[in-house]
């Protein structure tokens, strides 16, 4: 029997799941869940301030694009089937049904992104550079797929929509921040949590 080629065995590592990886998963799902817990507030945009975004960024920020994206599949999930641990008691389809809907879908290709922008970032995490990742998953994609949603069910404008969701990003801004410093130190005591991306591109 012949050994499967190097691109082959990198691609199984890439995308296999051990038990660890899926238990850190579903550790970051509940943490996403515990964060809704703390009352949200709703602005003027009909969108409620919570803390699930930071659950959103540290799911990438520290786990990766794999382990991180999958934590909060399972979370979304677990709120499309009916349990209330989106802000406010919420479950996923009351979500989906409002205008509001496209942040609770921005979630997943959030953390992806953060995901993937960290392990390029890797094996060292810098602080600076990982504000900057959370904001542009953490915030901006969110951002993009919530208006974008909302342009669809209400009858505001592109405009309208920026203007109103202003005020939330002195919020990301600050949940970004905490994210990085929260991120730096697990990387600095738990090194290998994110396979780096660049390291696979130098060797070739």
């Amino acid at each position: 029997m012949t050994n499967p080629s190097p691109e082959i065995a990198d691609t199984r590592r890439w995308w296999s799941l051990t038990t660890v990886d899926l238990a850190q998963a579903a550790v970051f799902a509940a943490l996403i869940a515990v964060l809704g817990l703390a009352p949200a507030i709703n602005l003027s945009a009909g969108v409620p301030i919570t803390l699930q975004t930071l659950g959103v960024m540290l799911a990438g920020a520290v786990l990766g694009p794999k382990k991180g994206t999958l934590a909060v599949a399972i979370f979304m999930v677990l709120a499309i089937a009916g349990l209330p641990i989106l802000a406010g008691g919420r479950t996923g389809w009351v979500a989906l049904n409002s205008p509001t809907g496209g942040y609770f879908l921005g979630f997943l290709p959030g953390a992806l992104v953060v995901g993937l922008l960290t392990a390029y970032m890797m094996p060292r995490y810098n602080i600076i550079l990982g504000i900057i990742i959370n904001f542009i998953g953490g915030a901006i994609v969110i951002y993009i797929f919530g208006i974008t949603y909302q342009m669809i069910r209400t009858d505001l404008g592109l405009w309208k929509l920026i203007t109103l969701n202003a005020p939330f990003l002195i919020g990301d801004t600050i949940k970004a921040v905490i994210a990085a410093l929260v991120a730096a130190p697990v990387h600095r005591g738990r090194p290998g949590l994110i396979t780096p991306l660049r390291s696979k591109r130098k060797s070739v």
